[in-house]
């Protein structure tokens, strides 16, 4: 009975004092950003002692406070702060929701609230828990601390994206260049390199890009040519009051430094070539073959930003951001060349190369903010990017082919040097505007490539151990088994597309919400590519000299006519100029294409809550693809000459369910079917040839209805289901915990696969009926040491993903082109079973001074990087590791000083070809001009300083 008593009055006592209390709870809105949650804002309790932090959903409450009248202060840094009377009723919960807007007096401020805030690695963790489709982003924040300097880098410290070593190619889930999109604010962006789908995400320096994000899941606002992701660049913009800051830098590689680099003549030190305009015969009778001194291999960075706004009387605000960079860098590379294919064709044990390269880049951006409803931005963005690369193969004396004249086991030797430049423009319109229940999203984009590869020389030799020993009676001769062994050559590309988005956002009501949509694109393609060889009239001519063939191959060495016994060469094209002769005279183009791609389509989907804790997004997309290639190419004979065209509609289903568990985790699950099409350069049958490798197109792709072809479809596109699950814990603001399954059929699934035949060359081809994956991914983040503040002091990161792939192979392909194969399964091409990315920061605080020193690490397995027909073995890339150390030093709020050493485990670069007898070291045509080579590492100092 005692204890019945004590539970009563314990009880009464409770009611009481409850009935004697009351609560504050709210959210706090961020004006600057869209009127999203405002996180870790201070509320304070005025002339008590009383107060909390809002979270990062922007809410914050206070609980059990007696009744009364309160005064409740709102604070952020660079923000209005506001004060506001509350009272509290007993037993009640009051809600007071607020909204902060920027401070006038301290606009100067925002950009470190408030820009930043979508840089940094807390904010994009909100913005990944609070997204309805399942994505992954990296901002502008992590980036700078983990010392990444461009877009590829950035999105291969996401889980399940590795990055090729050697070039520009990105992997999503084991899939590449041609199952991925990529977008600049949400609208398409074009590729920059003929023999990719995707512009070269090494483009974007870190001095553009405020986030980078890649959806893995498809929903129905992307295009249905969607598999592994869709990598979307955000630009930065800017608001505040002005700022100017300026950054320098240098580095070096281990390998380049002390090496005499040379590079291409009528290149600059910036990356440009000032030659375009003229006819590429007349470049060859007036410039010559020798590559020139590239200066002192020490790398150079500088570059500067600048913003301000503009605000007016009517509350409206101008803002204007311009950032502008130049980086250059030295690589020197030795390894090996080698061509392999059921035997060896052509083999350098020692060739070595000199790249230099240079980005150039210049954004502006203006965002009118009208009002509170509606905004306009527009973005204008140029890069220049150059490489240059001369190559020096078989150096040794032994470089073999097996078409060689005089010796086919030693002394052939090749030099090639190439210059690659890029430029582009994007121009985009966007705007932003919101009425009531309804919000309406657009852009508009102009993007403009010229990509164009000019005067590249190649020249081959015959005995060069002649020129190693010393004797001035052995010389050296030209190979010229063919008219073009010794060559000029000149490439074209042009780029052109318009592309749109609109989103009507409808708001019923809080559980239900619709998405009313449209994309379109028209894009254009135009290439050309042309070749004049050195058909050497003189076989037996000596070469004395293997560094000066600007000495030979003069006007005085031109034989004019072919009936004159002088001269030491002649000047070839195969495409001749009507009325012309195809020796000493300009020419066509040898090989010409261009691609028209037209896609229209509409989606609407529903976002619609299930009490607190389901949300269900069924989506639709009705879309429809029109696409055509004209060619007139060499290597198809007769059959060069053709136009193809296929148009398809597609009806898109997708799911996206998000179960929240609780305020801080996730269970997302997603279904979908979406579509893979064939590019420009997979269909087109011209072959580019390099020293060691071949690759070209295949019009099959676009579906053919020949009775005679053997395993060749109807079907210009594979079609894809994808499946996801997905467990996120946000256990604080910066840490989190994930795990991913995931699974994909594709269905007539295209692969690059290496001819068995005498040319070795590398086509795509549907290589069988359909290929599976499977996956599971980890993602953690997690804070070690902390401040009293609870900022992180020590903290680390990590991610894997492991899967498995295969494919389906048909016993034989008989079409346009034909092959074979001798197994019924096999792994996906560009497939790692394991990806691993790792980081560790510390960053202490001494005052003024905050030191920032990251490890990051990365891992992918061996992959295959091409498919081996007949009795060929694969080409399989083999796995590398890598190992970064970053340290910046914020040694006041506007002096830094960054030290960088990258590549610290310096690994070997490697692709083999699978045989019976054991891998052979090959070259691949994904990667640099020679195998089997380490890139040495790069040390660098950056000093930057904001005004």
């Amino acid at each position: 009975m005692k204890k019945i008593i004590l539970l009563l009055l314990l009880f009464v006592s409770t009611l009481s004092f409850a009935q004697s209390t009351g609560s504050i709870v709210g959210k706090l809105i961020d004006k600057e950003y869209d009127d999203e949650p405002l996180a870790f804002a201070n509320v304070l309790i005025k002339g008590t002692t009383k107060g909390t932090t809002s979270d990062i959903d922007g809410g914050y409450s206070f609980n059990n406070l007696d009744v009364g009248s309160y005064i409740l202060q709102f604070s952020f840094i660079g923000y209005e702060t506001q004060e506001i009377n509350v009272t509290v009723t007993a037993g009640k919960e009051v809600e007071l929701n607020v909204t902060m807007a920027a401070s006038a007096a301290s606009l100067d401020e925002v950009v470190i609230t408030t820009t930043t805030k979508r840089e940094s690695e807390t904010a994009l963790l909100l913005d990944q828990k609070k997204a309805v489709e399942m994505k992954q982003s990296i901002g502008a924040d992590e980036l700078s601390r983990k010392g990444v300097g461009d877009a590829a880098g950035a999105i291969a410290k996401i889980s399940g994206i590795s990055k090729q070593e050697g070039s520009s190619n990105v992997y999503v889930r084991g899939l590449g260049d041609r199952y991925l999109n990529t977008t600049m604010n949400g609208l398409s962006l074009p590729s920059n390199d003929v023999n990719k789908k995707n512009i070269n995400l090494n483009l974007f320096s870190t001095d553009v890009i405020e986030n980078v994000s890649v959806a893995k899941a498809y929903s129905s606002k992307f295009y249905g040519d969607f598999s592994a992701g869709n990598v979307d660049i955000k630009s930065k913009d800017y608001t505040g009051n002005g700022f100017i800051d300026f950054n320098v830098g240098t580095s070096f590689n281990t390998n380049a430094i002390g090496k005499n680099f040379v590079r291409s003549e009528g290149t600059g030190f910036f990356g440009y070539y000032g030659r375009y305009a003229h006819n590429p015969f007349a470049i060859i009778l007036s410039h010559g073959i020798d590559p020139v001194n590239a200066g002192t291999p020490i790398n150079v960075s500088y570059g500067g930003s600048a913003g301000k706004s503009f605000n007016f009387n009517n509350g409206s605000r101008l803002s204007f951001f311009l950032t502008g960079s130049f980086n250059n860098g030295y690589e020197y590379r030795k390894g090996n060349a080698i061509d392999y294919t059921l035997t060896e064709k052509k083999a350098f044990d020692a060739a070595e190369e000199f790249e230099y390269s240079t980005t150039s880049t210049v954004m502006g951006s203006a965002n009118y903010r009208v009002n509170d409803e509606n905004s306009l931005k527009f973005t204008s963005l140029f890069i220049n990017n150059s490489s240059d690369v001369v190559g020096y193969f078989g150096i040794d004396g032994t470089g073999r082919n097996r078409d060689a004249i005089l010796d086919t086991d030693k002394g052939f030797y090749q030099m090639n040097v190439q210059f690659d430049q890029t430029q582009m423009t994007v121009n985009q319109l966007e705007g932003n505007h919101k009425s009531g229940k309804l919000e309406v999203d657009w852009g508009v984009g102009y993007n403009l490539v010229h990509s164009k590869q000019p005067d590249r020389k190649r020249i081959s030799l015959e005995n060069y151990q002649y020129a190693l020993d010393n004797d001035p009676n052995t010389n050296p001769t030209f190979y010229s088994n063919v008219v073009f062994d010794n060559q000029r050559y000149f490439q074209n590309i042009t780029d052109e597309e318009i592309n749109s988005r609109l989103n009507l956002a409808y708001n019923v009501s809080d559980n239900l919400k619709f998405n009313f949509g449209y994309d379109g694109k028209s894009k254009k393609r135009k290439f050309n590519n042309i070749r004049y060889g050195y058909d050497i009239v003189d076989s037996n001519y000596a070469v004395t000299d293997v560094t000066h063939f600007n000495n030979v191959f003069t006007l005085d060495n031109l034989r004019i006519n072919s009936n004159d016994t002088g001269g030491l060469y002649q000047i070839k094209v195969i495409n001749t100029i009507p009325g012309l002769s195809n020796t000493n005279r300009p020419g066509l183009p040898e090989n010409t294409y261009q691609g028209d791609l037209n896609i229209y389509a509409g989606y609407v989907d529903a976002e619609i809550k299930a009490g607190e804790k389901w949300l269900f997004v069924p989506g639709i997309r009705l879309e429809s693809v029109d696409q055509k290639i004209s060619y007139d190419v060499i290597n198809l004979g007769n059959n060069g000459k053709a136009t193809i065209n296929a148009k398809e509609n597609f009806y898109l289903p997708s799911l996206n369910v998000k179960y929240t568990i609780n305020d801080d985790q996730n269970l997302r699950f997603t279904v979908s079917q979406t579509v893979s099409l064939p590019e420009f350069k997979e269909v087109a049958p011209f072959v580019y040839e390099s020293i060691a490798t071949r690759i070209g197109g295949n019009p099959d792709l676009l579906g053919s209805s020949n009775p005679d072809f053997v395993n060749v479809g109807d079907k210009s596109y594979s079609k894809i289901v994808n499946l996801d699950l997905k467990y996120e814990w946000f256990y604080s603001k910066s840490e989190l915990i994930s795990f991913s399954a995931f699974a994909k059929e594709i269905k007539n699934p295209i692969n690059l696969v290496v001819g068995a035949d005498a040319t070795g060359t590398q086509r795509y081809f549907r290589t069988g009926n359909k290929a599976n994956i499977y996956g599971v991914e980890v993602e953690l983040r997690k804070n070690i040491l902390h401040n009293a503040d609870d900022d992180a002091i020590l903290s680390a990161g990590f991610n894997a993903t492991y899967m498995k792939t295969e494919q389906d192979l048909f016993s034989n392909i008989n079409g346009t082109y034909n092959l074979s194969f001798n197994r019924s399964k096999e792994e996906l091409q560009g497939a790692s079973p394991l990806l691993l990315n790792a980081d560790i920061n510390y960053s202490p605080v001494f005052k003024n001074y905050k030191p920032t020193a990251n490890l990051v690490f990365s891992y992918f397995s061996d992959r295959l990087d091409a498919l081996g027909s007949g009795q060929l073995g694969n080409v399989i890339e083999k796995s590398v590791s890598t190992l970064d150390f970053i340290w910046k030093n914020n040694i006041n709020n506007k002096f830094e000083i960054n030290l960088s050493a990258k590549n610290l485990l310096n690994p070997t670069i490697r692709y083999v070809r699978e045989t019976t007898l054991g891998d052979v070291v090959v070259t691949s045509a994904n990667g640099k001009g020679i195998s089997n080579y380490k890139r040495g590492m790069d040390l660098g100092i950056q000093l930057k300083y904001k005004f």
